[in-house]
């Protein structure tokens, strides 16, 4: 059986932005990122104070990215996820298997109750992976990303907290 694990961002989160950065990976994200923002968002990535991105290592692989930050979502500070498994390793359960693991990573952090994920309405194998994770769909909303670009999402989101607790 083979062993899904998630490291640390490193170094190696650059190559794997660029390897990840196709139109097929990123037709639901805005398109292809320029050099100069893959870079940006690396740096980013090594410097969040507010969560934690992630390599998904597979059999000692880098197979894709996972992480959780902060945002404000309806009036509370909530964890934000994001996931991306390279193409020849997808279809396979890793990506919810990486999310899994993340939620287990970002509830043990304990400053927010809720992880939410916002894939496009029209991105089914983001939104099953989403339902696959454990997340509930709270429905349809109007979401930007890139920022100054809206998108129509589905809000699913993780308790880490009983719901009527917060």
């Amino acid at each position: 059986m083979t062993s899904l694990e998630l490291a640390q961002w490193s170094g190696q989160g650059l190559d794997l932005l660029r390897r990840q950065n196709s139109t097929e990976m990123t037709e639901h994200l805005g398109g292809p990122e320029t050099a100069e923002q893959l870079r940006r968002r690396h740096e980013r990535y090594l410097s969040l104070a507010d969560g934690r991105m992630f390599l998904v290592v597979l059999d000692d692989q880098v197979v894709g990215s996972v992480g959780y930050w902060t945002r404000e979502w309806n009036g509370e500070q909530v964890y934000e996820t994001g996931y991306g498994i390279l193409p020849e390793y997808q279809g396979r359960g890793f990506a919810a298997e990486a999310l899994r693991l993340c939620a287990q990573r970002a509830a043990r952090d304990g400053s927010h109750a809720w992880l939410h994920a916002f894939p496009s309405v029209h991105h089914d194998a983001s939104n099953a992976v989403c339902r696959k994770a454990g997340f509930e769909l709270v429905g349809p909303c109007e979401f930007e990303y890139p920022p100054g670009h809206a998108i129509r999402s589905n809000d699913w989101r993780l308790a880490f907290t009983r719901p009527d607790a917060h």
